[in-house]
């Protein structure tokens, strides 16, 4: 795999036995020894670490940064306030998605943007065409830090080691915060891919990656590959840049406000102003858009994958953007959580026409026809510390 980029844990991957594989132009675990079962079951029932050192990490400095971000983001940039963090789109100009992030604001005179990783060039590519309005200034750091995820029900009391028993962030979600653990400066924010109560999300130097990468192994945290974190995000109904977003079955783009997350992600507010595809974006969200991504779950035995063709009856409505077979563990009547594990088939899926909750369509797996159910929701978040599987 000879011209993939690395991070500054590559060798740390590489001698734990993780399978190695090309993931956005950089050579990254997508899983080791254990499996991805055993990684995503590891994180629900203690913690799993990420090296998401992959993620394109932009910092946007200048006077006119708001006004920038304002302009090529759908969040309210103005209400973001130093110490929390916001999740947002980069809109294209024809009301799809050229990209979603995530915006920080650590400290006042800078944000930091994180991307895609796969989307990197593209998206700085992108803010390019409307820099030189700004007095503003993009700088790429990806490859001069890192960035590690912690999830799971372990997650804080192996950070608060680390802290010195120091509450990590705020309980909020979105919170961040800055702690100097063991002589290493560590921004952290209570932020994650996985649907995890609990989990924060780690940024340092990246001479200082390793450090902080087997002092967490140390502590009891498991590494955990982009399988599991790809298993995880699905059951936690996170969607995914070039699955729940980017262009359909067809080739057609995929609306902003086919995404769930959009009614978080877009703000119309009166401080925000114009911004890329306002009017179509506000146009989506009043009117509706063609299709929607929704929750689906196999009733059948079978898997689904990308790709395959959903119908309503004999009608075909769309498309599955993401499908698999995720583990899951039980729990008792009084919500302990128990040793023993089950597996279910769930997925995403971008259907047009009119589809509601607890509509049963099928799939078509390989030339078969599988019943599977639109459900509201995979998982069950809400009751920390563990996120337990949704009965649908």
């Amino acid at each position: 795999m000879s011209g993939l980029n690395r991070t500054s844990l590559y060798d740390a991957h590489v001698a734990a036995g993780a399978t190695m594989v090309d993931f956005g132009g950089w050579e990254m675990p997508i899983q080791y020894p254990g499996g991805i079962v055993s990684e995503h079951l590891y994180d629900r029932k203690h913690c799993g670490i990420f090296d998401v050192s992959h993620m394109g990490r932009i910092l946007v400095e200048g006077e006119q940064r708001v006004a920038f971000l304002q302009k090529v983001l759908t969040g309210n940039v103005a209400a973001l306030v130093p110490g929390r963090a916001q999740y947002c789109m980069i809109p294209s100009e024809t009301g799809g998605v050229v990209d979603d992030a995530y915006l920080y604001i650590f400290e006042q005179e800078h944000y930091l943007l994180v991307v895609n990783a796969s989307n990197r060039e593209k998206d700085l590519a992108h803010f390019a065409k409307y820099l030189p309005e700004y007095d503003c200034v993009l700088k790429d750091i990806t490859f001069t830090t890192a960035s590690v995820a912690v999830q799971g029900p372990k997650a804080e009391s192996i950070l608060k080691v680390l802290t010195g028993g120091a509450d990590i962030t705020d309980a909020k979600k979105n919170s961040l915060g800055c702690h100097t653990m063991e002589g290493h400066t560590v921004y952290v924010s209570k932020t994650g891919y996985t649907g995890d109560p609990d989990g924060w999300e780690l940024f340092v130097d990246a001479a200082d990656a390793l450090w902080l990468w087997n002092r967490l192994v140390e502590l009891g945290a498991n590494p955990t590959g982009l399988g599991a974190r790809d298993t995880l995000r699905l059951e936690a109904g996170l969607p995914l840049y070039g699955h729940e977003m980017g262009t359909d079955g067809a080739g057609e783009e995929i609306p902003v406000f086919a995404v769930s997350l959009a009614r978080f992600a877009v703000s119309f507010h009166e401080d925000k102003g114009d911004f890329v595809a306002r009017t179509l974006l506000l146009a989506q969200k009043e009117q509706g858009t063609p299709g929607k991504i929704y929750p689906v779950a196999l009733i059948d035995r079978g898997v689904m994958r990308a790709g395959m063709d959903v119908y309503a009856d004999d009608t075909h409505v769309g498309w599955i953007t993401s499908g698999t077979m995720v583990p899951y563990y039980h729990f008792d009547e009084a919500g302990e959580i128990l040793d023993t594990t089950g597996k279910r088939a769930i997925g995403f899926a971008y259907l047009k026409g009119d589809i509601q909750p607890g509509q049963i369509i099928s799939v078509d797996v390989r030339g078969k026809r599988l019943k599977a159910k639109i459900v509201k929701r995979h998982l069950i978040q809400n009751q920390p510390p563990y996120a337990r599987a949704e009965s649908n």
